[in-house]
């Protein structure tokens, strides 16, 4: 036996030199061994022999992308690329497959223009060498949201003689991530994070991509309809997917496909959480630490227990995994389970799933977020379970999920709240939604519930096969205006009167007024005034 692999989401690689020689044919065999009983990371894979809710056709055998390549006895592997937008430079950790006397590695850093800076280091002296490539202000580039500017990285193991052994070419982007209070920067601004879910199924081929295209063909799609990132929602997406989010500029949420740990009766099902789904969530960690368009880390989703042995074991496991991936990675942000429990103290975000279907109903949820208090609206089982909210950033990490059923045979077909009768009530909708979202200057982003229709699941702003169901450009028309999170302008005196006024009327604490006048922009005061002239003023008790 050349290895073996345990986890059906992360990439793994064996050594196959002591199998194979020039010339010969070598046959692979693998083995699949997949019981229905275990508590394991499935994603959206259906326990049961048929899709039901939203749980989807299983994919067997090997689904991503499978190479072959020869490597030296001492080689190169996968390094940590960590940028610096404060120095402009970046922080290469490379990695040493095998171990040899009087191995060297130079880094140099490139773009269109040529060669920017090189450094070299040797690997006899610490046992985890870096080398900083400083960038020059005239070649500095900002990888942002839209704009995937990214560098060429080259890194070479050379020998004692400075022959070189081998070599590997890859590439970095100057991004930064930063929390500041309530607020989440990008690259030290505030940039509203407009998300859709996406859970990277096909119709033909599941959770693999047809082909390359297809899955940059996915946030095209995304970005068509004014989307600028997405939540890659119960799946450890392929590589080359999060390549083509670099390149294009496109925000990501990475996920572990963690449903699966509640689908089995089994009494101590509970116990194999930290050996089942720990390392797998480590291994997609180390895999994709490198990537740019990743902005935050998310491990688990909508997990909670009913019983206190159960919510025990959840606890440990969830804390278990936020400093795990703390431990790993401290430039990116971690949720500790997105939507429905917080009870994680370490948690760096909170956020809510609100598939409220009006605007108003909608706000009930966050209409005193300036005090730290949110209206748990999933139930008093999990509403009695969150840890307090302490202040972190905060968004809406899924709502909308508007059905539109364009196939009626669709067996099981279903969305969240009534479907609309017309497009124009579908748009209508979606815009009260998104506005609603976009008006609130304490949220940093939300996410649309989905992207394309899943099988039965047909709430989709595309058919399963990648057809619009909807105007895309009046689509994006809704989310191109700017959020209230992201207006930096100063308040004028007037403003600041009209502003003193509501405040006094609704009595406000004297610390909200503060706040307010620090950290919301003119353009954002002036909208919620007019709100409250317009008779919602109840509703936002600022």
């Amino acid at each position: 036996m050349m290895g073996r692999h345990v986890g059906g989401h992360s990439s793994f690689s064996f050594d196959l030199s002591d199998q194979a020689r020039a010339g010969e044919t070598l046959r692979l065999t693998v083995k699949c061994r997949d019981d229905w009983w275990t508590s394991k990371p499935r994603g959206k894979q259906s326990a049961r022999s048929a899709n039901w809710g939203c749980h989807y056709t299983r994919s067997t055998g090997i689904w991503q992308t499978v190479w072959l390549e020869p490597v030296p006895l001492v080689s190169l592997g996968r390094p940590r690329i960590t940028p610096s937008v404060d120095t402009s430079s970046f922080l290469i950790e490379p990695s040493l497959l095998g171990r040899a006397a009087g191995l060297r590695v130079r880094a140099v850093l490139a773009d269109e223009q040529g060669e920017i800076v090189r450094a070299e280091t040797s690997l006899g002296t610490d046992f985890t060498p870096g080398l900083r490539l400083e960038i020059p202000p005239d070649r500095v580039h900002l990888w942002q949201p839209g704009n995937g500017f990214l560098y060429r990285l080259q890194l070479s193991l050379l020998d004692e003689t400075g022959h070189e052994v081998d070599q590997i070419q890859s590439y970095a982007g100057l991004r930064s991530v930063c929390l500041e209070g309530r607020r989440f920067l990008i690259n030290g601004k505030p940039i509203f994070q407009r998300t859709v879910l996406d859970q990277g199924y096909y119709p033909d081929s599941l959770l693999t991509a047809p082909d390359d295209a297809a899955l940059a063909r996915d946030i095209e799609l995304a970005l068509s309809a004014g989307f600028n990132g997405a939540r890659l929602h119960q799946k450890i997406f392929e590589e080359r997917f999060l390549y083509h989010a670099d390149r294009l500029g496109y925000l990501v949420w990475a996920e572990m496909a963690d449903w699966g740990a509640t689908s089995s009766t089994h009494a101590r099902v509970n116990e194999t959480w930290p050996v089942n789904y720990i390392e797998e969530w480590v291994e997609a960690l180390t895999r994709d630490y490198s990537h740019p368009c990743i902005i935050g880390w998310c491990p688990l989703n909508e997990q909670w227990a009913r019983h206190n042995e159960s919510q025990e074991a959840l606890d440990r496991c969830m804390r278990t995994l936020v400093l795990t991936t703390k431990a790993i990675d401290r430039s990116r942000p971690v949720i500790d389970s997105s939507g429905w429990v917080h009870r994680c103290v370490e948690t760096d975000i909170y956020d809510v799933h609100d598939y409220a279907q009006n605007g108003s109903d909608l706000l009930k949820q966050f209409t005193n977020l300036a005090h730290d208090q949110i209206e748990w609206n999933h139930g008093n089982v999990m509403a009695r379970t969150h840890l307090p909210y302490r202040g972190q950033p905060f968004w809406v990490s899924e709502f909308g999920g508007i059905p539109w059923i364009a196939n009626p045979q669709i067996q099981g077909a279903w969305g969240y709240g009534d479907a609309p009768k017309t497009l124009e009530e579908f748009h209508t909708r979606f815009a009260d939604l998104c506005d609603t979202l976009l008006d609130h200057p304490l949220l940093f982003g939300y996410c649309y519930t989905q992207l394309t229709d899943v099988f039965q699941e047909q709430n989709g702003l595309f058919t399963f096969d990648r057809q619009p169901k909807f105007d895309v450009q009046r689509l994006a028309s809704v989310q191109s205006r700017p959020a209230a999170y992201e207006s930096t302008k100063r308040i004028t005196k007037a403003i600041k009167a009209d502003l003193f006024a509501n405040l006094e009327s609704e009595r406000l604490h004297l610390k909200t007024t503060i706040f307010l006048i620090r950290s919301v922009s003119c353009g954002t005061i002036s909208s919620w005034t007019r709100s409250w002239r317009n008779g919602r003023r109840a509703s936002f008790r600022y």
